[in-house]
């Protein structure tokens, strides 16, 4: 099963836009500044700027990427048909902001990451 897509939006919209989780590394003070993003703005050479934004690129990439499988293994307990407070696929979908179709491959992705199966691209 592929892995879900991330970026869909609710009811097969188009992807939404949600606000950033605030970063635990970069200061509040900076982070409500729009110029400022992890200093990037104050890197002169080109090169050192690419290398710097790739990296970022990368580690957010793995974020999100993790942050995912959370998601699943949480939507997945939460469909867990031992718990007597359950939740069906719906009400998973409407808090987490899903179609009820992605909520079913997210509970399915998080039963699988649960069993430490490996999870097919």
């Amino acid at each position: 099963m592929p892995e879900p897509d991330a970026a869909q939006g609710r009811h097969g919209s188009a992807p939404r836009r949600l606000k950033p989780a605030p970063l635990l590394f970069e200061p509040a003070a900076a982070a409500s500044d729009e110029a400022h993003f992890f200093d990037l703005e104050s890197i002169e050479d080109p090169r050192e700027l690419l290398s710097r934004s790739t990296e970022l690129v990368l580690a957010f990439r793995a974020a999100t990427d993790r942050a995912m499988e959370f998601q699943a293994m949480a939507a997945a307990q939460l469909a867990d048909p031992r718990r007597f407070d359950r939740l069906t696929p719906a009400v998973i979908a409407e808090r987490a902001e899903w179609t009820e179709d992605y909520a079913k491959k997210m509970i399915e992705f998080g039963r699988e990451l649960m069993r430490g199966g490996e999870v097919p691209d």
